[in-house]
């Protein structure tokens, strides 16, 4: 095990930044939860960087809860509801998703908005290179990813009643602008001359062909192996976890989000960035391109050197919000301090990737 995956594997007991009533919760559990019954006793997972997570142990079955973190919060961050009406609605089309219990907006529950669902048993594997997976067996987990993200965009959103979970194409002008607008808004993170730059281009170098641009999906918005459950056995998915940040999006985008990975540097976690794929037998980055393109019946991947550049600036624009939320007392995660210090080098990755993109 590194020392990245043992300090975000398992649970750990609910510290005091965390603590809450749970005699509250278990009487909304009672009332809530089909099946219930005490008595509840609860722990913290080590991960969960935006939300907190909790493990609710019974006699009879185990759940997992999701909330807002305490303290002040961005206006639109840490949107738990949106996490488990989504998850509601993909359960109905066998998606690979936990099922929800409930969902509480009483702040006077807990101190925050929550839901429960159900905890579903399997691997969470941290280490992108999968060490601890037979090397003849890494392709099929790889594909497993590819298949899984290439199924939730090829998902009709509104006939599971997701057709208002977001605007209709524009996806990267809104998503460009509400980054730029939270980065901008984080005064106590302070400014990155790259980020700055990047603000400037993104918006104006957009690809231009012939309806590129209003192509809509559902989008998970932070799919990568560390939010996947996999098989206890297998090399199949079995629920995808992390919704706060999805919505109606383009599925370029969300896809490219994912393949950063190819990119991207271990210093927050592992990453594929300088790694011998024929050595650790994994798909290069063109060939998962290409897999992805085949599934979903692209005829190219025009755009995707740009999708990959503005994802790197939706990166570091999310670990300037975590820099923020450590300068400010209320980060969530134990690692939240390294990954704010990663900043600097993350950034100027992100404006490398649009010099790749024609910048």
């Amino acid at each position: 095990m590194n020392a990245y995956e043992d300090t975000n594997t398992g649970t750990m007991p609910v510290g005091d930044a965390h603590r809450f009533d749970e005699a509250a919760l278990a009487r909304w559990m009672v009332s809530n939860v089909e099946g219930f019954s005490g008595p509840l006793t609860v722990e913290k997972f080590k991960g969960g960087q935006s939300n907190p997570t909790f493990k609710l142990i019974t006699p009879k079955r185990h759940y997992v809860m999701r909330r807002k973190p305490m303290g002040p919060i961005l206006k639109g961050a840490h949107a738990v509801e949106r996490e488990a009406r989504v998850l509601s609605a993909l359960e109905t089309t066998g998606f690979p998703v936990a099922h929800v219990y409930g969902l509480c907006t009483d702040d006077s529950i807990i101190g925050s908005a929550f839901f429960v669902m159900d905890m579903v048993e399997g691997r969470i594997i941290w280490d992108i290179t999968l060490p601890n997976v037979p090397r003849d067996a890494r392709p099929a987990y790889f594909d497993a990813m590819n298949a899984t993200l290439a199924q939730l965009h090829t998902i009709d959103y509104a006939a599971i009643g997701l057709d208002d979970y977001g605007r209709h194409g524009g996806y990267f002008e809104r998503q460009i602008a509400m980054w730029s607008k939270q980065y901008l808004a984080d005064e106590d993170a302070g400014r990155d001359p790259y980020i700055d730059r990047l603000i400037e281009w993104l918006p104006a170098n957009l690809p231009d062909a012939p309806g590129w641009r209003e192509e809509t999906s559902i989008s998970h918005g932070d799919f990568r192996i560390d939010n996947v459950i996999f098989h206890p056995t297998e090399p199949r998915i079995i629920a995808v976890l992390d919704w706060e940040l999805s919505t109606l999006g383009h599925p370029l985008a969300d896809f490219s989000y994912h393949a950063a990975m190819y990119h991207m540097p271990a210093l927050t976690g592992p990453a594929l960035g300088g790694a011998d794929f024929a050595a650790l037998n994994i798909p290069t980055e063109a060939e998962y391109v290409a897999t992805y393109a085949a599934r979903t019946g692209r005829a190219n991947m025009y755009g995707y050197d740009y999708a990959i550049a503005f994802n790197f600036f939706r990166f570091c624009a999310i670990i300037h919000g975590i820099k923020g939320r450590v300068i400010r007392g209320n980060a969530a995660h134990a690692e939240a301090k390294t990954r704010a210090e990663a900043l600097p080098i993350l950034t100027k990755i992100a404006w490398e990737q649009a010099v790749r993109a024609g910048a």
